[in-house]
Formats: structure tokens, sequence, C-alpha cells
């Protein structure tokens, strides 16, 4: 799971996976489509390739180019990026880049995803479900590994300067990953955090504050102890479950540990082992991602 969240925590490559989902195959589009320099775009093609998101193929030999074709894997992670995508536009109000609507073809409508459980269909949030570490799971090892150099995240570059501003506020630090998750699973004193995932004070301190001020954590003094603040979820923060649990489900899928599952979660209404699938919220049909359209019908 540490792996998978690596690889998703970076903000160009969910780009490029975006724009290959669309259609896009060639090193000339995606450097027509984003305002990317040619060392970096390189180095994310061939992380996407190591990975086995992405198969090279050599398509002219004088001189070699070469174009880049979603595999299975790859193509499997479009439930991740359209949580991202509509939880941006529910969520978030500051984009420098336009975010236009995800058009449902079936049904004729723009839509916002909705998780629902697979077996008894009922839209689910992270309160409807109870959680606990598999066998190859544990706090230490939920921190994401690092894969590629991440940006700074401050506020201001985010707003000027990224297509997914408060995503990669969560998922573009490994340790602000590894917070998040552990705050769905009930952590929320300073202390409980730094003992379950050993991060440094210095560090932990910096992690939280940028959570708390892009609207993901808040700090909330505990009642019969005023000296002592919890950081709990806010809605917004909650709200992001959907992109958290398409994530662990697409990391065990294809990166999972022969160890077993990282995680096990029930969900509580039906007792299952829980199974997460998209929905519409406008006719409530589950999504597939061909039927998905970025921006509404011509």
């Amino acid at each position: 799971m540490a792996r998978g969240f690596g690889l998703l925590g970076d903000e160009w490559s969910l780009f490029l996976l975006r724009l290959m989902l669309q259609g896009l195959t060639r090193y000339s589009e995606f450097r027509a489509a984003l305002p990317i320099s040619h060392a970096v775009l390189t180095a994310r093609l061939d992380t996407l390739a190591r990975a086995q998101l992405v198969d090279k193929r050599v398509y002219q030999q004088h001189p070699v180019r070469s174009e880049y074709v979603l595999t299975e894997r790859g193509r499997s992670t479009w439930p991740i990026l359209v949580s991202i995508w509509g939880w941006e536009r529910a969520q978030v109000t500051h984009h420098a880049y336009a975010t236009p609507p995800l058009h449902h073809k079936t049904c004729g409508h723009d839509f916002l995803p909705v998780l629902t459980c697979s077996h008894c269909h009922a839209t689910t949030g992270p309160r409807d479900l109870k959680s606990a570490w598999g066998p190859s799971g544990g706090w230490r090892e939920s921190v994401p590994e690092t894969t590629t150099r991440r940006r700074s995240d401050s506020r201001r570059t985010a707003v000027e300067h990224s297509f997914y501003p408060d995503t990669m506020a969560v998922f573009g630090n490994r340790w602000s990953s590894a917070l998040v998750g552990a705050a769905f699973l009930g952590v929320r004193r300073f202390t409980d955090f730094q003992t379950l995932l050993a991060v440094p004070p210095g560090l932990l301190s910096d992690r939280l504050s940028s959570l708390c001020a892009h609207g993901i954590l808040e700090q909330v003094q505990r009642a019969p102890r005023p000296d002592w603040a919890e950081y709990r979820l806010t809605a917004k923060g909650l709200a992001f479950f959907p992109v958290i649990a398409t994530a662990i489900a697409w990391s065990e899928r294809w990166l999972g540990s022969e160890r077993g599952p990282a995680v096990s979660i029930v969900h509580r209404a039906c007792g299952s082992a829980f199974h997460g699938v998209l929905a519409c919220d406008q006719c409530g049909a589950v999504l597939n991602g061909v039927d998905i359209q970025i921006g509404p019908e011509d």
C-alpha cells in the first residue's frame, strides 16, 4: 500500500494518467497540454513505465519516437482520478486551472461520484466502516514511499501553480498522507501521531499545520484537558475518503503483499468485507470509466 500511495502522490503523474485516459499517447501531446519541462516529463513517463502503468511503444525508427499506452494497471486508476476530480470540484474553490464538470454519458447529466458498498449498494463514508490493520499493514508501513521529487506545498504555490492544490496537500507529501490515513483510523492527538508513525516532532507540527491550513484537519481543544489539542477531520477532510478508499483498493490489487492485505475494512451496515464502487449521484448507476466525460457533452 505504501508503494502505491507513493506512486499516486505525484501531481504530474496523476495528470499524465488523466490525459492518457482521455486518449493522448505521444510526448508532443503531453508537452502541448501541460506546462511541464522536458526533464520532468521524461522522468515521470519513465517512472510510470517502470511501475507498469504505461507501455512505451516505438512507432517510428528514424528518428526514434515512442508513444505511451496505458496498461490494464494504468487504466484501472480511473476511480482514483474521478474521486480526486469530484472532490476538488466540490470542496476546493481556488484553482489556477479550470476543473470542468464530470459528465455521465449514461444518464446525460453532470455528476459527482459517490462511494457505495458493492455488496449492499449503500452510500458509504468512513464512519460506516470498521477498519483494522491486515497481515501486511501497520502504522510504520502506512507511510508512503517517496518515488518522485515533491513540489513545495506552500499555500501560495498550491494556489498559483497546482492542478490539484488540496489533493496534493494530502497525497503530495508522504507524511501528510500517513497523517490523514491515521486520522481516518481515529488518531487525534499530537503525541499519538508521533508515537505511532515515528515522525519527528518538528516535521509533524509542520504537516499538521499545513493540513489545518488547507481545511483537511481542524485543531480542537479537548474539554477535560484544555491544554490537550486534538486534530480532527473536517467535513472537507471526511469527504476525501473516496480518494483514500479507491487508492487503497488499487494499491492492494496491483501492489499488494503476499502476506495479505494491508488493511481490513468491514461495512458495519451489511457486515460484509467492504469493496467500494463509485456511483453517479444523479442516476445512482455504478460508474464505468468509459461512460465518464470531463466537461459537458458537446
